[in-house]
C-alpha cells in the first residue's frame, strides 16, 4: 500500500502532468551524457565494446532528437488533429521504456553488447507505442484535411524501420549505412520538416499555402539521395545541391518576418535558413570527396543535425516549456544567449571538419554542446519539473 501511494503520488506530480516535460528532460540529459561518454570514446579514455560511430549515430538519433520530438509531437499532435490530449498511461508507458532503456544503453556501451542491445530493444518497443499512439488520433480525427499528420506519420514509420535496421546492424554492418541515411534523411529530417512548415509561419503570422506537389519532389529528391548514398559514397552531390536550390525557393515563398525583434521567432526562422545551407555544404563536399578524395568528416550530415534540427529542437523545446508553465511567452536575455549558443556549436562543429586542426575544434565543439545544454537545464529544468514562474 506504501508504494501504490508513492506511485500514485508520483503520477499526480507536476512532472508527469503533461507529456512534453518528462520527455524533453529525458532527451536533455541524455545529450549531456552522450555527449561525454562519446568525447572520452573519440579521445582514448574509455573503450567502448560497441563501435563508436555507430554509439554516436544511435545515441543522437534515438535517445536525444526523438523523445525530445515526442515531447512536442504528444502536446501538439492531438491539437493538430482536433482530439482529447493522450492519456497520461499512455504517454507514461512510452516514457517508462524510453527511460529504462537508455539507462541501459548508456551505461552498458563498454560492458557488454547483448547488454546494449537490451537497452535498445526497450527503446524501440517505446518507438513502437509511440507511433501507435499517433495513429490511433490520426485514425479517430474528424478533420477532411490531415496532410500534416499524415507526414508526420510516414516519418515515424521511416524512423521505426531505420530503428529496427540499425538494432541488427551491430550483427549485419552492411545495413550501418542504409539505416543512418534513412534515419537522417527519411525520418528526422521530414519529420521536422513537416512540423516547422506547419508551425513556424503560423507562430511567425504569416501564414502560407502548402505547395504540395513541390514538397512531395522533395520527399522523392530525399529519396534518391538515400539510394545514391548507400551505392556510392558522396555520389548525390548533384541532388543535394538541386535540394538546396528547391528549399531556399521555398522559404522565399513563405516570406517570412525576418530579420525580427523576437527571439522565439528569429531562432526557428535561422533552423530553416540552415537547410539549404546544410545541403549546399554536402553537395560541394561531396563533389570535392569524389573528385579529390577528401573527407569533411560528413560535414553535411552534422550541419544539418546541428544547423536545422538541434537549432529548430531549441527553439520548439523553450517555447513550448514557456507557453505550457504559465510564464510569458517570452525570451529573456539569458534565453537569447542560449539561443546564440546553438549557432556557436554549429560553428564548432563546421571548423572541425574544415581545419586540421580538427581535435582541437571537435572538443571546443563538444564542450559548447555540454555548455549549451547545462545552461538550457540550469535555467529550464525547474520549470519542467516543478512549474517555476521566471522572472
Amino acid at each position: 500500500m506504501i508504494q501504490l501511494s508513492k506511485l500514485e503520488r508520483l503520477k499526480s506530480s507536476y512532472f508527469l502532468s503533461q507529456p512534453h516535460q518528462p520527455f524533453f528532460i529525458l532527451a536533455f540529459i541524455n545529450a549531456i551524457f552522450s555527449m561525454i561518454f562519446f568525447a572520452l570514446f573519440f579521445e582514448g579514455v574509455l573503450i567502448s565494446i560497441v563501435p563508436t560511430r555507430y554509439y554516436h549515430a544511435y545515441s543522437f538519433i534515438y535517445l536525444f532528437f526523438t523523445p525530445a520530438f515526442f515531447a512536442f509531437l504528444f502536446t501538439t499532435f492531438p491539437r493538430f488533429s482536433a482530439t482529447e490530449p493522450i492519456l497520461q498511461k499512455e504517454y507514461l508507458r512510452v516514457f517508462i521504456y524510453y527511460s529504462v532503456g537508455s539507462i541501459i544503453t548508456l551505461f552498458s556501451t563498454f560492458i557488454s553488447i547483448p547488454l546494449f542491445s537490451t537497452g535498445m530493444l526497450l527503446i524501440f518497443i517505446g518507438h513502437i507505442l509511440a507511433l501507435k499512439i499517433l495513429l490511433h488520433i490520426y485514425k479517430i480525427s474528424p478533420q477532411k484535411e490531415k496532410f500534416d499528420q499524415l507526414w508526420i506519420l510516414i516519418a515515424m514509420c521511416f524512423g521505426v524501420f531505420a530503428h529496427f535496421t540499425l538494432l541488427i546492424t551491430l550483427w549485419i554492418p552492411k545495413l550501418y549505412l542504409f539505416s543512418i541515411q534513412t534515419a537522417i534523411y527519411l525520418y528526422l529530417f521530414l519529420l521536422i520538416f513537416t512540423i516547422a512548415q506547419r508551425m513556424v509561419p503560423f507562430f511567425s503570422h504569416s501564414p502560407i499555402e502548402k505547395h504540395i506537389e513541390r514538397f512531395k519532389v522533395i520527399v522523392g529528391l530525399l529519396c534518391l539521395h538515400v539510394l545514391l548514398e548507400i551505392t556510392q559514397h558522396n555520389s548525390s552531390f548533384l541532388v543535394d545541391f538541386i535540394l538546396s536550390y528547391l528549399f531556399l525557393r521555398e522559404l522565399k515563398r513563405w516570406k517570412l518576418p525576418f530579420p525580427n525583434e523576437n527571439p522565439l521567432l528569429w531562432i526557428l526562422h535561422i533552423a530553416l535558413f540552415w537547410i539549404p545551407i546544410s545541403f549546399l555544404l554536402s553537395s560541394i563536399t561531396s563533389l570535392l570527396g569524389l573528385i579529390y578524395g577528401s573527407s569533411f568528416l560528413y560535414l553535411g550530415i552534422h550541419t544539418l543535425a546541428l544547423g536545422f534540427f538541434l537549432t529548430m529542437l531549441i527553439g520548439f523545446g523553450t517555447r513550448v516549456t514557456i507557453g505550457h508553465s504559465g510564464n510569458l511567452m517570452r525570451a529573456d536575455k539569458y534565453t537569447k544567449y542560449l539561443f546564440y549558443g546553438t549557432q556557436i556549436v554549429i560553428f564548432f562543429r563546421i571548423l572541425t571538419s574544415l581545419t586540421d586542426n580538427f581535435m582541437i575544434f571537435f572538443k571546443l565543439s563538444a564542450i559548447a554542446w555540454l555548455v549549451l545544454f547545462g545552461a538550457w537545464g540550469y535555467r529550464f529544468f525547474t520549470v519542467l519539473i516543478f512549474g517555476k514562474k521566471l522572472d
